[in-house]
């Protein structure tokens, strides 16, 4: 076990959100912006900006970091690019309180058609249908979850017609 692989993820975590320069085994050496470091594998996961506003994430296994050097701290704007890296498509599209009037909306018309919803989660995010079915931000179809595949295509049938209804 090497002297990254010891360190715990308090300590990892001080390398999120920064440049760095990682120095690998057989003289291998990687920059770019840290994402995350794996609490179990140790390996650190870095993403590096492109050209037409493209990213190219790769990651350095635990075992084979030797060293990691902080090359540039991250401002909050680069703090915020890093943050919508894996952020599906969708939800960059609506601002908190757009998500939360279509959370509303569409709760108020499943109840107005007898369909029984609560809300779930420490911020009320996900909307949860008759306890078996969720819809996650930004309340579409494609959000929906839910281990009965018949019920999961009946919702999300509704949900797509109510949402074409709504244009």
């Amino acid at each position: 076990m090497n002297d990254w692989q010891r360190k715990s993820p308090l300590d990892w975590e001080t390398y999120v959100n920064k440049m760095v320069k990682v120095a690998a085994i057989e003289k291998h050496e990687y920059e770019g912006w840290v994402l995350t470091v794996d609490p179990v594998s140790a390996s650190i996961v870095l993403a590096t900006f492109l050209e037409n506003e493209k990213v190219s994430v790769s990651v350095v296994l635990g075992h084979a970091v030797q060293e990691v050097a902080i090359l540039k701290e991250g401002d909050d704007e680069m703090k915020q690019r890093l943050s919508c890296i894996f952020a599906p498509e969708e939800s960059k599209a609506y601002s908190p309180e757009e998500l939360e009037k279509r959370k509303n909306d569409l709760k108020t018309w499943l109840e107005r058609n007898h369909i029984p919803v609560t809300e779930q989660g420490e911020s009320g995010r996900t909307l949860c249908v008759v306890g078996v079915l969720t819809i996650d931000p930004p309340y579409g179809p494609e959000e929906c979850s839910s281990s009965n595949e018949i019920i999961l295509s009946r919702v999300q049938g509704l949900i797509q017609g109510y949402l074409e209804k709504q244009q």
